[in-house]
């Protein structure tokens, strides 16, 4: 009976023959888009909130892939996010930043990069991002826009121009 289960490490998890991991493929974990965006370089655990920011949700019928957690050089451990048949524009980009500044964005056409930028933050950032003070007059019923400041770019730290409320943490649950 011993010698039918598989043996296992000492987190409990099947240990792999040398004939196994030599049979496993090296470096990419997601196929190459033909024509699309490449959202690289985004923070650990933030591929969900870029999502949202472009509007995907499980219900759309783009090609898109997420891959989260994983290693990097830069970041520790970031997200990329591929959407196929896609090209970003320049507010999407604005709001990226807002969640991801270290992000870069890369225009895929006929498999080949043919635009690759980093996102940044303009100076003030206007109808994107609602201001955290209930309080704030941009929360009211007057027909004003919500405007922040970007005070710093990495991290990100935003003002509002209003009522001077800074936001720092949790921005994407303040996207508009």
């Amino acid at each position: 009976m011993a010698d039918i289960l598989p043996k296992k490490d000492q987190n409990g998890q099947k240990e792999r023959s040398s004939d196994e991991a030599k049979d496993e493929p090296k470096g990419l974990r997601v196929k190459p888009i033909n024509n699309g965006t490449v959202i690289d370089h985004i923070a650990g655990g933030q591929a969900l909130n870029v999502l949202k920011i472009l509007g995907i949700s499980g219900t759309t019928d783009a090609t898109v892939s997420v891959v989260m957690n994983v290693e990097s050089r830069k970041l520790g451990k970031k997200d990329i996010v591929k959407v196929e048949d896609r090209e970003l524009f320049e507010e999407e980009v604005n709001r990226i930043a807002l969640i991801a500044p270290a992000a870069s964005i890369n225009i895929i056409r006929d498999c080949k990069v043919i635009e690759k930028r980093t996102v940044d933050l303009p100076d003030e950032i206007v109808g994107v991002v609602r201001c955290q003070n209930p309080n704030c007059i941009s929360n009211t019923l007057e027909p004003i826009k919500s405007r922040m400041l970007v005070k710093t770019k990495n991290p990100v730290l935003l003002r509002c121009l209003y009522c001077e409320q800074p936001l720092t943490d949790r921005i994407a649950e303040y996207l508009i």
